[in-house]
Protein backbone atom coordinates (compact mmCIF):
# COMPACT_ATOMS: atom_id res chain seq x y z
CA UNK A 1 0.00 0.00 0.00
CA UNK A 2 1.07 2.99 -0.85
CA UNK A 3 2.03 5.71 1.99
CA UNK A 4 1.97 9.33 1.85
CA UNK A 5 4.17 11.98 4.32
CA UNK A 6 1.25 12.57 6.64
CA UNK A 7 0.52 16.16 7.78
CA UNK A 8 0.38 18.14 11.07
CA UNK A 9 -3.01 16.73 12.16
CA UNK A 10 -6.39 18.76 12.48
CA UNK A 11 -9.00 16.99 14.13
CA UNK A 12 -12.01 16.35 12.36
CA UNK A 13 -16.12 15.87 12.61
CA UNK A 14 -17.46 12.58 12.55
CA UNK A 15 -20.67 12.32 9.90
CA UNK A 16 -23.97 9.86 11.22
CA UNK A 17 -24.81 7.89 8.59
CA UNK A 18 -28.46 7.09 8.27
CA UNK A 19 -30.58 6.52 11.63
CA UNK A 20 -27.26 7.27 13.90
CA UNK A 21 -27.92 8.44 17.09
CA UNK A 22 -24.75 10.42 18.11
CA UNK A 23 -23.77 10.42 21.94
CA UNK A 24 -22.54 13.68 24.08
CA UNK A 25 -19.01 14.06 23.91
CA UNK A 26 -17.53 15.55 27.18
CA UNK A 27 -14.41 14.43 27.99
CA UNK A 28 -15.36 11.47 30.21
CA UNK A 29 -16.80 9.93 27.39
CA UNK A 30 -13.45 9.66 25.45
CA UNK A 31 -11.95 6.68 24.71
CA UNK A 32 -8.43 5.46 23.30
CA UNK A 33 -7.73 2.86 20.66
CA UNK A 34 -4.49 1.63 19.65
CA UNK A 35 -2.97 -1.13 17.09
CA UNK A 36 -2.37 -0.67 13.55
CA UNK A 37 -5.39 -2.52 12.41
CA UNK A 38 -7.84 -0.75 15.19
CA UNK A 39 -6.67 2.64 14.32
CA UNK A 40 -6.60 2.07 10.63
CA UNK A 41 -10.79 0.80 10.63
CA UNK A 42 -11.60 3.92 12.17
CA UNK A 43 -9.79 5.98 9.94
CA UNK A 44 -11.86 4.73 8.09
CA UNK A 45 -15.01 5.22 9.29
CA UNK A 46 -16.70 7.99 8.85
CA UNK A 47 -18.83 7.81 11.58
CA UNK A 48 -15.77 7.61 14.06
CA UNK A 49 -14.81 11.27 15.76
CA UNK A 50 -11.29 12.01 15.72
CA UNK A 51 -9.70 13.91 18.14
CA UNK A 52 -6.20 13.01 18.62
CA UNK A 53 -3.91 10.47 16.88
CA UNK A 54 -0.29 9.70 18.52
CA UNK A 55 2.01 7.80 16.27
CA UNK A 56 5.61 6.75 16.04
CA UNK A 57 7.47 7.69 12.77
CA UNK A 58 6.86 4.44 11.56
CA UNK A 59 3.64 4.44 12.49
CA UNK A 60 2.47 7.46 10.83
CA UNK A 61 4.35 5.85 7.95
CA UNK A 62 2.24 2.64 7.89
CA UNK A 63 -0.97 4.28 8.33
CA UNK A 64 -0.19 7.47 6.30
CA UNK A 65 -2.74 6.53 3.35
CA UNK A 66 -5.39 6.12 5.94
CA UNK A 67 -4.55 9.69 7.18
CA UNK A 68 -4.40 11.33 4.10
CA UNK A 69 -7.80 10.03 2.80
CA UNK A 70 -9.39 10.99 6.12
CA UNK A 71 -7.41 14.29 6.33
CA UNK A 72 -5.61 13.94 9.49
CA UNK A 73 -2.17 13.22 10.35
CA UNK A 74 -0.16 12.13 13.57
CA UNK A 75 1.18 13.87 16.43
CA UNK A 76 4.79 12.20 16.26
CA UNK A 77 5.19 10.37 19.42
CA UNK A 78 7.87 8.25 20.94
CA UNK A 79 7.34 4.44 22.46
CA UNK A 80 8.19 5.33 25.56
CA UNK A 81 5.44 7.87 25.50
CA UNK A 82 2.50 5.98 24.22
CA UNK A 83 3.56 3.50 27.01
CA UNK A 84 3.22 5.79 30.06
CA UNK A 85 -0.02 6.82 28.36
CA UNK A 86 -1.09 3.43 28.11
CA UNK A 87 0.76 1.21 30.25
CA UNK A 88 3.93 -0.44 29.32
CA UNK A 89 2.71 -3.51 29.06
CA UNK A 90 -0.02 -2.32 26.29
CA UNK A 91 0.75 -3.64 22.70
CA UNK A 92 -0.20 -0.14 20.83
CA UNK A 93 2.35 -0.82 17.90
CA UNK A 94 3.18 2.88 17.85
CA UNK A 95 -0.42 4.44 17.48
CA UNK A 96 -3.33 5.76 20.00
CA UNK A 97 -6.18 7.25 18.46
CA UNK A 98 -8.25 9.78 21.36
CA UNK A 99 -11.61 9.44 20.28
CA UNK A 100 -15.23 8.93 20.66
CA UNK A 101 -17.55 6.36 20.82
CA UNK A 102 -19.27 5.40 18.16
CA UNK A 103 -23.31 6.86 17.44
CA UNK A 104 -25.61 4.61 18.94
CA UNK A 105 -27.25 1.64 16.77
CA UNK A 106 -30.91 0.82 18.05
CA UNK A 107 -31.93 -2.80 17.45
CA UNK A 108 -34.70 -2.08 14.85
CA UNK A 109 -31.48 -0.85 12.88
CA UNK A 110 -30.15 -3.80 11.68
CA UNK A 111 -30.18 -5.44 8.17
CA UNK A 112 -33.59 -8.19 8.96
CA UNK A 113 -31.88 -11.18 6.92
CA UNK A 114 -28.49 -11.58 8.14
CA UNK A 115 -26.75 -13.22 11.62
CA UNK A 116 -26.50 -11.33 14.75
CA UNK A 117 -24.55 -12.57 17.62
CA UNK A 118 -25.87 -12.23 20.84
CA UNK A 119 -23.81 -12.80 23.87
CA UNK A 120 -25.35 -13.36 27.51
CA UNK A 121 -22.71 -11.02 30.41
CA UNK A 122 -19.97 -12.26 28.14
CA UNK A 123 -17.54 -9.42 29.71
CA UNK A 124 -14.14 -10.31 28.75
CA UNK A 125 -12.87 -7.70 26.80
CA UNK A 126 -10.57 -10.23 25.15
CA UNK A 127 -13.33 -12.62 23.75
CA UNK A 128 -15.55 -9.67 22.88
CA UNK A 129 -12.91 -8.44 20.78
CA UNK A 130 -12.14 -12.23 19.45
CA UNK A 131 -16.08 -12.49 18.56
CA UNK A 132 -16.38 -8.93 16.89
CA UNK A 133 -13.66 -10.21 14.59
CA UNK A 134 -15.04 -13.31 13.48
CA UNK A 135 -18.31 -11.18 13.33
CA UNK A 136 -17.20 -9.19 10.44
CA UNK A 137 -14.99 -12.16 8.30
CA UNK A 138 -18.28 -14.12 8.27
CA UNK A 139 -20.41 -10.73 7.18
CA UNK A 140 -22.70 -10.93 10.66
CA UNK A 141 -25.19 -8.09 10.94
CA UNK A 142 -24.00 -7.11 13.97
CA UNK A 143 -23.56 -7.89 17.73
CA UNK A 144 -25.44 -7.89 20.68
CA UNK A 145 -24.66 -6.72 24.05
CA UNK A 146 -26.25 -5.94 27.12
CA UNK A 147 -25.37 -1.95 28.09
CA UNK A 148 -23.75 -2.69 32.12
CA UNK A 149 -22.79 -6.31 31.41
CA UNK A 150 -20.26 -6.02 28.90
CA UNK A 151 -16.48 -4.18 28.66
CA UNK A 152 -15.97 -0.87 27.34
CA UNK A 153 -16.26 -0.91 23.34
CA UNK A 154 -12.25 0.50 23.32
CA UNK A 155 -8.82 -0.25 24.10
CA UNK A 156 -8.43 -3.85 24.61
CA UNK A 157 -11.62 -5.15 23.48
CA UNK A 158 -10.97 -2.72 20.13
CA UNK A 159 -7.26 -4.21 19.78
CA UNK A 160 -8.20 -7.83 19.71
CA UNK A 161 -11.06 -7.21 17.41
CA UNK A 162 -8.19 -6.12 14.94
CA UNK A 163 -10.76 -3.03 13.41
CA UNK A 164 -13.60 -5.17 13.46
CA UNK A 165 -15.41 -2.82 16.12
CA UNK A 166 -15.73 -0.20 13.53
CA UNK A 167 -17.02 -2.51 10.48
CA UNK A 168 -19.47 -4.76 12.41
CA UNK A 169 -22.43 -2.67 14.41
CA UNK A 170 -22.76 -2.91 17.95
CA UNK A 171 -25.89 -2.72 19.61
CA UNK A 172 -26.27 -2.41 23.46
CA UNK A 173 -29.56 -3.09 25.20
CA UNK A 174 -30.85 -2.36 28.73
CA UNK A 175 -33.05 -6.14 28.70
CA UNK A 176 -31.25 -9.11 27.07
CA UNK A 177 -34.29 -11.35 27.12
CA UNK A 178 -36.94 -8.18 25.94
CA UNK A 179 -34.28 -7.95 23.03
CA UNK A 180 -34.71 -11.06 21.71
CA UNK A 181 -38.21 -11.03 22.16
CA UNK A 182 -37.93 -7.91 20.00
CA UNK A 183 -36.43 -10.06 17.43
CA UNK A 184 -38.29 -13.32 17.78
CA UNK A 185 -40.89 -10.58 16.49
CA UNK A 186 -38.89 -9.30 13.80
CA UNK A 187 -38.74 -12.79 12.24
CA UNK A 188 -35.56 -13.68 13.72
CA UNK A 189 -34.70 -17.64 14.92
CA UNK A 190 -32.96 -17.52 17.71
CA UNK A 191 -30.39 -19.89 18.50
CA UNK A 192 -28.98 -20.32 21.99
CA UNK A 193 -25.81 -22.33 22.47
CA UNK A 194 -25.30 -24.32 25.58
CA UNK A 195 -23.46 -27.44 26.29
CA UNK A 196 -25.96 -29.41 27.96
CA UNK A 197 -28.53 -29.35 24.59
CA UNK A 198 -29.68 -32.29 23.18
CA UNK A 199 -29.61 -31.22 19.46
CA UNK A 200 -26.70 -30.60 17.50
CA UNK A 201 -26.29 -27.69 15.81
CA UNK A 202 -25.08 -29.22 12.83
CA UNK A 203 -28.54 -30.89 12.62
CA UNK A 204 -30.08 -27.91 12.74
CA UNK A 205 -31.87 -26.54 9.47
CA UNK A 206 -30.62 -22.63 8.80
CA UNK A 207 -33.24 -20.09 8.76
CA UNK A 208 -32.80 -16.38 8.32
CA UNK A 209 -32.87 -14.08 10.17
CA UNK A 210 -30.77 -15.51 12.58
CA UNK A 211 -29.68 -14.90 16.25
CA UNK A 212 -26.67 -17.01 17.53
CA UNK A 213 -26.65 -16.61 21.45
CA UNK A 214 -23.78 -17.28 23.66
CA UNK A 215 -23.24 -17.08 26.97
CA UNK A 216 -20.47 -16.49 29.30
CA UNK A 217 -17.22 -18.95 29.97
CA UNK A 218 -18.45 -21.23 32.89
CA UNK A 219 -22.20 -19.73 33.72
CA UNK A 220 -23.91 -20.28 29.89
CA UNK A 221 -27.04 -18.95 28.97
CA UNK A 222 -29.17 -17.57 32.25
CA UNK A 223 -32.24 -18.79 32.70
CA UNK A 224 -34.15 -16.21 31.14
CA UNK A 225 -31.92 -15.84 27.92
CA UNK A 226 -32.71 -19.85 27.25
CA UNK A 227 -36.31 -19.25 27.50
CA UNK A 228 -36.45 -16.52 25.00
CA UNK A 229 -34.39 -18.94 22.69
CA UNK A 230 -36.30 -20.95 19.74
CA UNK A 231 -33.74 -24.09 20.22
CA UNK A 232 -30.86 -25.06 22.15
CA UNK A 233 -28.14 -26.58 20.80
CA UNK A 234 -24.60 -27.91 20.80
CA UNK A 235 -21.82 -27.51 19.26
CA UNK A 236 -20.22 -31.48 18.42
CA UNK A 237 -17.11 -31.82 20.03
CA UNK A 238 -14.64 -35.09 20.18
CA UNK A 239 -12.44 -35.98 23.13
CA UNK A 240 -12.07 -35.20 26.62
CA UNK A 241 -12.63 -31.44 26.38
CA UNK A 242 -15.22 -30.79 25.46
CA UNK A 243 -15.92 -26.88 26.42
CA UNK A 244 -14.81 -24.53 23.83
CA UNK A 245 -14.24 -20.83 24.23
CA UNK A 246 -16.85 -18.44 23.85
CA UNK A 247 -15.05 -16.62 20.81
CA UNK A 248 -14.41 -20.11 19.53
CA UNK A 249 -18.11 -21.25 19.92
CA UNK A 250 -19.36 -17.71 18.15
CA UNK A 251 -16.53 -18.39 15.10
CA UNK A 252 -17.66 -22.36 15.04
CA UNK A 253 -21.32 -20.80 14.70
CA UNK A 254 -20.78 -18.39 12.32
CA UNK A 255 -18.65 -20.55 10.01
CA UNK A 256 -21.44 -23.22 10.38
CA UNK A 257 -24.68 -20.36 9.50
CA UNK A 258 -22.33 -19.03 6.77
CA UNK A 259 -21.88 -22.28 5.20
CA UNK A 260 -25.35 -23.93 5.43
CA UNK A 261 -27.24 -21.06 4.59
CA UNK A 262 -24.73 -20.66 1.24
CA UNK A 263 -26.11 -24.23 0.28
CA UNK A 264 -29.39 -23.63 0.85
CA UNK A 265 -29.73 -20.34 -1.14
CA UNK A 266 -28.34 -23.20 -4.15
Amino acid sequence: MQRQKPRQMRPTRSRGGKGARPRPGPASDRVLLYGLHAVEAALANPRRPILKLRATENAARRLETALTRRGVTAELASPSELDRLLGANTVHQGVVLETEPLPSVELDEVAPDGVLIVLDQVTDPQNVGAVLRSAAAFGAAGLVLHDRHSPPLSGALAKAASGALDIVPVILVKNLARALAELGERGFVRVGLAEDATQALETLAVTLPLALVLGAEGKGLRHLTRQACDSLCRISTKGSLASLNVSNAAAIALHWASTAASRAAR
